[in-house]
């Protein structure tokens, strides 16, 4: 199985399928690069949603709380500031 790193998210949908598209965006290049496409039914996304709440909490419960976007301070990359948000609803 192929490992790929994801910084960038865009979530769309239809009456039918959620499409999850999963990509890298840095301060220097405002326009993420997506790589990995996603589709699955509303059920399913539900789920995926339940097994993230899941796995954060137990993460949280052994390292600490995860800052919410407005909180975390992003690093800079290359000393340009991030220029996009994580997660685009489409």
């Amino acid at each position: 199985m192929e490992g790929r790193y994801v910084n960038y998210f865009e979530i769309g949908h239809n009456a039918f399928e959620f499409l999850l598209d999963f990509g890298q965006c840095f301060g220097e290049d405002p326009e993420a690069s997506l790589h990995t496409r996603i589709v699955t039914s509303p059920v399913y996304a539900k789920r995926l949603m339940g097994v993230l709440e899941q796995a954060l909490s137990q993460y949280e419960a052994s390292y600490g709380r995860v800052a919410d976007e407005g909180e975390a301070e992003i690093p800079a990359i290359r000393g340009h500031p991030r220029q996009t948000s994580a997660l685009k609803l489409v």
